[in-house]
């Protein structure tokens, strides 16, 4: 059991970060580059003492977890390659132009510079994709922010060691001390919150915990962002065409997407949507019946799943299809439209609801009748072109990432991801906090004008010494600027 970090030791994590602000946030994007593949390379040099780490404290399974260190190393250095081509920092170059209309135009340079030291708050379902090690600690190093992460406690000895690898790659690559610092316990992570020093937050858990730590962020003498990842249901509608097309595949399909990780992922789908008479019962009931009983992260999970399904097996119109390993429940878009508030609470864990549609109309209700959500799934075939064109936009409106004929689960790292959506799945929607643009989040616009080229960060300078990717007077390239 690892002790709560003490005053004092939180005074000289926050006093080290502040002081690595200037040197992390200067370097060129090369060498902040080369630092974070080190901790790449140095999480993967230490899986085999971290992961068996991970297995006892997460009773989570040795794949999962090796995949996981995987994930984490491979978007740090994507991360990395994204900052030595320049897209990261947003170069933009207008040029002056004494014949602009209606008024002449200065020499306008833009580049992103980092916010400053950043808090990260880890989660507990991804030991090491969603904490120590996770996107929003590779997001802030590549922004240039040095880090201190608040360890989950479902996990504590996996985060101290993960800590302590990432610190010792970090001063061995030549970063400055205090671009990575651990602290633990609930209270010590507040103070933090509060501390004038941290610019930024990002954190994933749950509502109430995500909306009480917003608060104390934006009601700050100097208010902060707050970017945090909170609930999600998840909701996926599926047509008649697609049930008459592949309908078992779809039941088995859903049935592995709610219980992948007994039931752990933010992106688990909670509510599958089915047109009446859909015929799939027998083929749900048989999969969901097929998935053995499997350990939660921590009692704490486990305990408040236990609450929620029993919470959901008392609400009226909602029926028990099968229990177990995983725990099916059905009602109609009648009864859950009566009964919403207690039908779209989210359960963490190995459950999911069928509701059963009559009609396009209902359809439409239902969706109408769901909150922000960092996915929305439509299954549906070519003939369905007509009908998915009214739907997607609906679902458009309430989630962050629109799947066609897949699955929640699995969130891929790249460019074009978008891992957030309107509350209550996250605070701001318009951030990801998976993916290279991920990094936006801790970094804020600086302008200059009419500066002189020798005082010019290099980034702006005409020649572009560090030859990274600017747009220049509209145009993307890495030509010198010509004046």
């Amino acid at each position: 059991m690892t002790a709560d970090t003490t005053p004092a030791e939180l005074e000289q994590a926050l006093e080290d970060a502040a002081g690595a602000a200037a040197a992390l946030g200067s370097a060129e994007p090369a060498v902040r580059a080369g630092w974070i593949r080190a901790v790449a390379d140095a999480l993967d040099a230490a899986a085999d003492e971290l992961v068996p780490i991970a297995m006892r404290e997460t009773s989570l399974p040795e794949p999962r977890l090796r995949g996981e260190v995987g994930r984490s190393t491979g978007q740090l250095r994507m991360f990395a390659d994204a900052l030595e081509e320049g897209s990261l920092l947003e170069v933009v170059i207008d040029t002056a132009d004494a014949q602009a209309k209606p008024v002449p135009r200065p020499d306008l340079r833009r580049v992103l510079v980092p916010l400053g030291p950043v808090l990260v708050f880890a989660a507990s379902n991804f030991p090491f994709a969603f904490s120590v090690c996770g996107g929003d600690t590779a997001s802030a190093l590549a922004a240039g922010c040095p880090v201190i992460v608040k360890a989950h406690p479902g996990h504590p000895e996996l985060s101290v060691r993960t800590a302590a690898v990432m610190i010792e790659a970090l001063r061995a690559a030549g970063a400055p001390d205090g671009s990575l610092g651990l602290i633990q316990g609930f209270d010590v992570g507040v103070i933090a919150l509060k501390d004038p020093r941290i610019t930024a937050a990002g954190f994933t858990g749950s509502v109430p915990a995500g909306k009480a730590l917003h608060e104390i962020a934006v009601t700050r003498p100097e208010p902060i962002p707050f970017y945090g990842e909170l609930g999600s249901l998840n909701p996926v509608f599926v047509t008649q065409a697609a049930i008459d097309a592949r309908g078992n595949d779809i039941a088995t399909g859903y049935v592995g997407s709610f219980t992948l990780g007994v039931g752990q992922f933010c992106t688990k789908p909670g509510l599958l949507f089915l047109p009446a008479g859909h015929g799939l019962q027998d083929k749900l009931v048989e999969a969901a019946g097929g998935v053995a009983s499997a350990t939660m992260l921590n009692d704490r999970i486990k305990d408040t799943f236990d609450s929620g399904l029993d919470r959901l097996g008392k609400v009226d119109g909602v029926r028990v299809w099968s229990s177990g390993g995983a725990t099916l429940l059905q009602t109609t878009v009648s009864e859950l439209l009566t009964r919403q508030d207690e039908i779209l609470e989210e359960c963490f864990g190995p459950v999911s609801i069928v509701v059963e549609y009559d009609g396009l109309d209902q359809l439409r209700a239902a969706i109408a009748a769901f909150d922000g959500n960092l996915t929305a799934t439509l299954h549906a075939e070519e003939s369905d072109n007509e009908l998915a064109t009214e739907l997607l936009p609906l679902l458009t409106a309430k989630a962050g990432r629109v799947l066609w004929n897949g699955w929640p689960t699995g969130v891929a790292v790249s460019w074009a991801q978008h891992h957030g959506g309107p509350f209550p799945s996250t605070v701001g929607s318009i951030h990801t906090s998976v993916g290279v643009t991920a990094a936006r989040r801790f970094q804020r616009p600086v302008a200059y004008q009419d500066a002189p080229d020798p005082v010019l960060p290099a980034v702006l300078r005409d020649t572009n010494p560090l030859g990274i990717t600017r747009r220049i007077n509209g145009v993307v390239s890495r030509d010198e600027v010509e004046r």
